[in-house]
């Protein structure tokens, strides 16, 4: 009986080292009573994954991370191990795939199986195929740095413009150049104003004796317009109707006389000819003794 007490002591010790390990375990999301199977992932960057982090399957938690080995040596550096509820069987292809796990920032490891259900279970402690999928926030945030680059190169690009712009102002005006605009304006003004006033002054003046003299000659035309109406046109065409019935009578006296000639020489050379042809005799011929035959 002297040890009662001190086996109540150690059977109450040993119950709160159990609760405290339980109750640790709990708020880590550990069910000690629930058998697991180990996995493991590699990643070469972890974007914010910690120990603990839950595991989903389509929503579902069936797992946590239950530690994070790095080797900073190796490209990809962090080593990932998880584990799954027992009764899970992961087929070949299953990939473990960083994801975000809600809106604050923290990460998860989402099981992404394969569509074909034919494939082998995959054996516990294997490595699994690891991909990383940014989330919502990560994804607006790289759409707003995107934008404020663009906003910064354009205010860039509009101030350097600006600083052309002025530059270029500053040129004109060091150089005089707005001034002699401005002189040269005035002196277009002066001669608009010097030729407006010559133009009123010849619409004034000279425009109506032009326009008197236009008068005149219209109605002179139309005096000349109606003597030719008046005159006898007829009778000319008339007469020159005549005149060249004449003309082709006289012609046609002409031609008949003077084609027959011609016909009657044309006959005559050719019949001469042909007789010359016939007897070279006839005509002048000179022997070898310079005789000469009739």
């Amino acid at each position: 009986m002297k040890y009662a007490r001190e086996i109540k002591v150690g059977v109450l010790a040993t119950i709160c080292l159990f609760l405290l390990f339980f109750g640790f375990n709990f708020l880590k999301g550990v069910n000690i009573f629930s058998p697991t199977n180990s996995y493991h992932g590699v990643y070469a960057d972890l974007h914010g994954l910690e120990e603990q982090a839950p595991i989903y399957i389509h929503g579902h938690k069936v797992g946590q991370v239950d530690a994070i080995h790095y080797d900073f040596t190796r490209d990809s550096a962090f080593v990932v191990d998880v584990s799954i509820n027992k009764d899970i069987r992961l087929p070949y292809g299953t990939r473990m795939v960083l994801v975000a796990d809600g809106l604050l920032g923290g990460k998860a490891i989402e099981l992404k199986l394969t569509d074909d259900h034919t494939n082998p279970v995959i054996d516990k402690g294997a490595f699994l195929t690891t991909a990383y999928e940014p989330g919502l926030m990560e994804t607006l945030q790289g759409e707003v740095l995107a934008h404020v680059d663009q906003a910064v190169k354009d205010v860039d690009k509009a101030v350097n413009n600006i600083d052309s712009l002025v530059a270029s102002l500053q040129s004109q005006v060091e150089g005089n150049h707005i001034r002699r605009s401005l002189t040269n304006i005035d002196r277009v003004s002066t001669d608009l104003t010097s030729v407006s006033a010559d133009l009123k002054s010849v619409m004034s003046n000279q425009m109506p004796r032009i326009i008197n003299n236009a008068d005149t000659a219209v109605a002179n035309l139309n005096t000349v317009v109606a003597d030719v109406k008046a005159a006898n046109l007829k009778a000319t065409v008339a007469k020159v109707d005549t005149a060249l019935d004449n003309v082709n009578a006289l012609v046609g006296d002409v031609k008949g006389p003077l084609l027959t000639r011609i016909n009657a020489a044309v006959v005559s050379a050719d019949s001469l000819l042909v007789d010359l042809k016939a007897h070279p005799k006839r005509y002048v011929h000179f022997s070898i003794f310079g005789k000469k035959d009739k």
